[in-house]
């Protein structure tokens, strides 16, 4: 069984751009100044994406992983159906 890595693709992306914003900022300003920046803009963007992710899911609800449809109470009506 595949091992499960801790952070996601998506997650690894932010921290190599959050790190070279950290970087192109220290030649303008003091590194602990950059540092400080670029760890608030991690969790300011960690924190819109959660947010946004639970805005989305509670206006949606769940979508069927087969046919794409709207679940009602974790249910496909077109896959779940008893024939």
């Amino acid at each position: 069984m595949l091992k499960q890595l801790p952070f996601e693709k998506r997650e690894i992306i932010l921290i190599v751009g959050i790190l070279f914003l950290m970087i192109g900022m220290m030649s303008f300003i003091a590194p602990i100044y950059a540092v400080t920046i670029a760890i608030i803009i991690y969790f300011g963007v960690r924190v819109f994406v959660g947010r946004r992710k639970r805005q989305i899911q509670k206006s949606i609800g769940g979508v069927c992983a087969v046919c794409g449809q709207r679940t009602i109470k974790n249910k496909c009506p077109t896959c779940d159906r008893v024939s």
